[in-house]
């Protein structure tokens, strides 16, 4: 089987695992050993998960910062101390409200807001994750976080569900946005179905599911996607083959043109992926993560 162990995966989780216990599957199939993902799906959840093999772990913090977009259907009426279909129903109320107070409603969560991220979450207080508090009934005070809701759109609302599709930013907790929307309208709400359908410029079109990828990798196929995919909104600089040695060194270099300070994609003459760079006040180009280098 030929080599196939540096790149991106566009992995379609499904629903009842976690995201770490995907990654491990699709090690598996790949066979390789260094290997992470770019944002946790809850296991519930399904869709988009990125995951980084081998050199391509060199640009997790890109992806990690990019922006979603989930497809998220809302059982109304019931809200759960977990936010999710997997919680306990703490509280229920009457669906009573009509389109122009829905529509009313959704308009209060678009723009930036503030949310206070749920107790079921993996963020860390003092060293411990707060979903091993909350699982032990502690409930401690959380700071509110401001986010970005780029779009929020209903797709359809039938009695008790309601199906959004909601563009984020990072950071952003679906599960408080539907429990918050719950509360506004009176009547209680909690995500049934999640399922991320984009992380920056990444689509859920081009993901495999895992017996897909079992299938690609008995076939040879090698699924992996460049890793200077993640960096495209990076200018792009292409390296001499005398700076390209000097930079691979670990030297600054001058360039002719050079971008804006900043960081950079570098490539070397024969339009290899270096690795990231950046541009110096002083005009100089600096090596900064290089592929193949540890």
């Amino acid at each position: 089987m030929s080599a196939c162990s540096d790149g991106i995966l566009l992995l379609d989780k499904p629903a009842g695992i976690s995201s770490n216990a995907a990654l491990q599957r699709a090690k598996r199939i790949m066979g390789v050993r260094k290997a992470g993902h770019t944002g946790t799906l809850d296991p519930f959840a399904t869709g988009l998960l990125i995951l980084l093999f081998g050199q391509a772990t060199k640009v997790s913090d890109y992806l990690l910062n990019a922006d979603k977009r989930y497809r998220a259907t809302l059982r109304l009426g019931q809200e759960t101390n977990t936010g999710d279909r997997e919680g306990e129903v703490v509280a229920s109320g009457r669906v009573d409200f009509d389109q122009p107070q829905l529509d009313a409603a959704l308009s209060q969560f678009r723009g930036r807001i503030s949310q206070i991220p749920p107790m079921f979450s993996a963020i860390k207080r003092d060293g411990q994750p707060l979903y091993r508090l909350a699982r032990k009934g502690v409930e401690i005070e959380r700071e509110a976080r401001s986010v970005e809701i780029y779009s929020l759109d209903l797709l359809s609302w039938a009695g008790d569900e309601l199906v959004l599709d909601i563009h984020c930013s990072k950071g952003t907790y679906v599960r408080s946005l539907a429990q918050d929307l719950g509360r506004l309208l009176g009547c209680g709400a909690h995500i049934r179905e999640l399922r991320r359908l984009s992380s920056g410029s990444f689509s859920i079109d081009a993901a495999y599911d895992l017996d897909r990828l079992a299938a690609a990798r008995e076939a040879d196929q090698c699924p992996l996607q460049a890793m200077d995919l993640a960096l495209q909104d990076l200018p792009a600089v292409t390296l001499t083959e005398n700076t390209a040695y000097y930079v691979r060194q670990g030297q600054g270099v001058v360039i002719a043109h050079a971008p804006a300070p900043g960081r950079i994609r570098l490539y070397g003459p024969q339009a290899q992926f270096l690795g990231l760079g950046e541009v110096m006040e002083d005009g100089k180009v600096a090596p900064r993560r290089l592929m193949g280098v540890n």
